[in-house]
């Protein structure tokens, strides 16, 4: 696994594909939960220009209440491992959970998106030993607790202190592949959020592949049109913009096809 699997090439910014095999996350749970749907939909997703598949089994939404392990893994590990077959880009598992992380990784995952940054001693050791990338993001919390804490002196100054010593604990580990997200949507106002993306350059300096993932979120709705999860595509894809332009490498959608043809003239105008 020597290929730097978050680390996007000149000029072209990484797409993520969301796939939720739950049945309440917050846009579309429920729509994958089949077996031959969610492995469906990783190939299209794919075929569209998903650089990288991100499988998850547990919501995160707010308020979102913590699954079995065992649940968990029924619902992610067969179709990991039937994607990692049918594919041709990395697998990744967003998962909490270190037992979850392990199998996956054995059936074909190659990157493990953490929202918890790897914070517990057994998911960084499981990544290092098994040789893959991570994602490590930014939450204050948990899904269930993470809206009622979102009183910041300098919402970006916190989150980087943070990252920062997230990525040397990985690195010291032997991670040596990874991104940081700070964490759109997870313990932050509708303002902090757009004020992260605004400021995204102020991460460089943690010398990590910038991930950003505001596809179809709640802050969205706090513009003038008040769109619904299911009207949020241009918002979606007016942030993914604007974070490429201000240093993000990669982003996390689930409208992959939309959204690799707005980043396409983002690379293009950056290039030029």
């Amino acid at each position: 696994m020597a290929d730097k699997l978050l680390t996007p090439p000149p000029g072209r910014t990484l797409i993520i594909g969301v796939l939720n095999v739950t049945p309440d996350s917050f846009s579309d749970g429920g729509r994958f939960l089949a077996f031959d749907h969610a492995v469906g939909h990783a190939v299209e997703m794919v075929e569209h220009g998903a650089d990288i598949i991100d499988v998850g089994g547990e919501s995160s939404r707010p308020g979102a209440s913590r699954i079995s392990e065992q649940e968990e893994l029924d619902r992610v590990a067969p179709i990991v491992e039937e994607i990692a077959r049918e594919v041709a880009v990395p697998v990744s598992i967003d998962t909490t959970k270190a037992a979850v992380a392990t199998e996956c990784l054995r059936k074909g995952a190659r990157i493990v998106n953490d929202i918890t940054a790897l914070t517990d001693p057994a998911m960084l050791e499981a990544t290092a030993k098994a040789g893959a990338a991570a994602v490590l993001m930014h939450m204050r919390g948990t899904p269930v607790t993470m809206q009622q804490d979102t009183d910041y002196e300098d919402v970006v100054a916190e989150i980087k202190k943070f990252l920062a010593i997230r990525v040397a604990a990985a690195r010291k580990a032997g991670v040596t592949d990874l991104a940081i997200d700070p964490g759109i949507g997870f313990g932050k106002t509708f303002q902090q959020n757009f004020e992260i993306i605004r400021r995204l350059g102020e991460f460089a300096s943690l010398s990590a592949p910038i991930l950003i993932g505001p596809s179809r979120k709640s802050f969205l709705s706090s513009l003038p049109s008040r769109p619904a999860p299911d009207q949020r595509l241009p918002g979606t894809i007016a942030a993914c913009c604007a974070a490429v332009l201000h240093g993000a490498g990669l982003v996390r959608v689930h409208d992959v096809r939309e959204c690799r043809r707005a980043i396409e003239v983002i690379d293009a105008v950056r290039s030029s």
